[in-house]
């Protein structure tokens, strides 16, 4: 019985670490990264979502764009998001007081 743990273990482990580089080996993600801000240019969103995109862009060797869309308390920015193609490229940047607007304007 014990002997058969073992087996069945050495089996696991062998097939785990042949299977990493096939998860490896996927196509990487090759479209441009957009951030929609929903706040006007210099402000703390904008800044924060410039660091994180920078970042981002070193990590992943990906074009990252920073686009503003201030006004309506950050609903400009996801109406845009909404509107996108959705293939994960997109991204809005909003701060926490936005969950307000789901109560305000129901129709979000």
């Amino acid at each position: 019985m014990k002997h058969a743990l073992n087996r069945r273990r050495a089996v696991l482990a062998t097939a785990s670490v042949l299977a990493g580089p096939l998860a490896w080996a996927q196509p990487a993600f090759n479209k441009p990264i957009r951030f929609l801000v929903g706040y006007p240019p210099g402000g703390f969103t904008d800044v924060t979502a410039r660091l994180v995109g920078q970042k981002l862009q070193e990590r992943l060797g990906q074009s990252v764009t920073i686009e503003n869309k201030p006004g309506a308390n950050g609903i400009l920015a996801v109406e845009a998001l909404a509107r996108s193609a959705p293939d994960g490229s997109h991204f809005a940047v909003v701060i926490a007081a936005h969950a307000a607007n789901t109560t305000l304007y129901p129709d979000l």
